[in-house]
C-alpha cells in the first residue's frame, strides 16, 4: 500500500450475502480515531488481504460515521482482491483502508435520476438516502440480472416504493432495459449512473445532446488492465536481481508481488502515480493516465502497464 500516513487501520465488524456474489462488510476502527466524514458517491481504497488495492463505494451516511460500510462483488475473473475479501475478510480481520475520496458527488438539481446496474447500486443507494432525507426529487431505474441477484432490493422497494423501478433481463441481450424514452429530450435534471461497462456505455451514447455536466458517470476502471490478448513477458528487477515472469492474466505490480518483493501501491488503475517506477530498458505498452509524454522514455506504471515486445528492466 502508499506509504500515506492518513491510512487508517480497520476490523471487519461484520458481514452478510446481499446475493449469491455480493458480500456487505461493515469497517469499524481497529483503534481510536476520528473516521473521516463523506459525501454520497465517495468510496474508499482497501488493501485486501491479497495485498491487492481495490476502491469500494460507500453505502451508509457520511456524517460524523462510526463505520464505514462496503459491498463487494466477487468477480468470476478476480486477480485476487475481490475474491479475497470474499474468502479472507472475515469478522475480525484488520484491513488497511484509504480516507474516503469523492469523484461522483451529487450537485444541485431540481431533479434526479439515479440508474444502476448490479453492483453500481452502491454509491446510489447512499445518493438516494442523501436525497430521501433533504426531500430533493428523485427516481431510480436499478437493472439486475434478477430479484436473487439484486443487492439491496428489500431495503430500496420498502424505503422508496413506486420511486424505484427494477428491470430484470435474465441475462438475456434482447431483454435489456430500454432507456430512450428518459434521455430522447434533455431535461432539467441531473443523472447519476453506476454499472458495468455495457450500461454505462448505452447511457452515454443515448444522452450525447444533453446539456455537458448534467449525466455523471462513476467508473473504477478507466484503464483496461488486463485485455484478452496480452500474453507473458519477463521483467527483470535490477535491485532485487530477480526475473519475474507476469503472466497474461496478471500485472507487473502483482507478479512482483507475488514474488516476494516489495513495493507501493494505491489505485491499481493506473490513475495515481503512486506505483511509478524507473524503467531501466524495454519496449513499454503505457496504458496509464499519470505519465507525462516525456515520462514514458525511463518511467512505467507498473499497475497497469506491460510489455509491448520482448522483456523489462526496471529498477526494483
Amino acid at each position: 500500500m502508499s506509504d500515506r500516513n492518513d491510512t487508517i487501520r480497520m476490523a471487519v465488524a461484520a458481514r452478510r450475502s446481499l446475493t449469491p456474489s455480493i458480500m456487505e462488510f461493515v469497517l469499524t476502527p481497529a483503534e481510536v480515531t476520528t473516521l473521516p466524514g463523506y459525501g454520497p458517491g465517495a468510496h474508499v481504497t482497501v488493501q485486501t488481504p491479497s495485498g491487492a488495492m481495490r476502491r469500494y463505494s460507500l453505502t451508509g451516511a457520511g456524517d460524523d460515521p462510526k463505520q464505514y460500510v462496503i459491498a463487494v462483488k466477487r468477480e468470476p475473473a478476480s486477480r485476487g482482491g475481490s475474491q479475497s475479501m470474499h474468502d479472507d475478510a472475515t469478522e475480525g480481520t484488520e484491513l488497511l483502508v484509504q480516507p474516503p475520496e469523492n469523484d461522483f458527488s451529487l450537485k444541485k438539481a431540481p431533479k434526479y435520476l439515479l440508474i444502476a446496474g448490479g453492483i453500481g447500486i452502491t454509491p446510489i443507494f447512499a445518493m438516494a438516502r442523501q436525497l430521501e432525507s433533504t426531500g430533493d426529487d428523485f427516481s431510480i431505474i436499478y437493472c439486475t440480472r434478477n430479484a436473487e441477484e439484486t443487492a439491496y432490493l428489500d431495503e430500496l422497494t420498502e424505503a422508496y416504493g413506486a420511486r424505484v423501478l427494477l428491470h430484470h433481463d435474465d441475462g438475456d441481450p434482447e431483454r435489456i432495459y430500454d432507456f430512450w424514452d428518459h434521455f430522447a429530450e434533455p431535461q432539467n435534471m441531473h443523472v447519476y449512473c453506476c454499472g458495468p461497462k455495457p450500461l454505462m456505455e448505452e447511457i452515454k451514447a443515448i444522452s450525447g445532446h444533453w446539456p455537458e455536466g448534467r449525466v455523471n458517470f462513476e467508473d473504477f476502471k478507466p484503464v483496461e488492465v488486463i485485455r484478452p490478448d496480452d500474453t507473458a513477458f519477463d521483467v527483470e528487477l535490477a535491485r532485487s536481481g530477480k526475473t519475474v515472469t507476469v503472466q497474461g492474466d496478471r500485472s507487473i505490480l502483482e507478479a512482483v508481488r507475488e514474488a516476494g518483493v516489495k513495493t507501493v501501491s494505491s489505485c491499481e488503475s493506473g490513475t495515481c502515480g503512486t506505483c511509478k517506477t524507473r524503467l531501466i530498458s524495454g519496449d513499454v505498452d503505457h496504458r496509464d493516465m499519470v505519465l507525462m509524454d516525456e515520462e514514458r522514455q525511463d518511467r512505467i506504471m507498473i499497475c497497469v502497464s506491460r510489455a509491448r515486445s520482448g522483456g523489462l528492466v526496471i529498477d526494483l
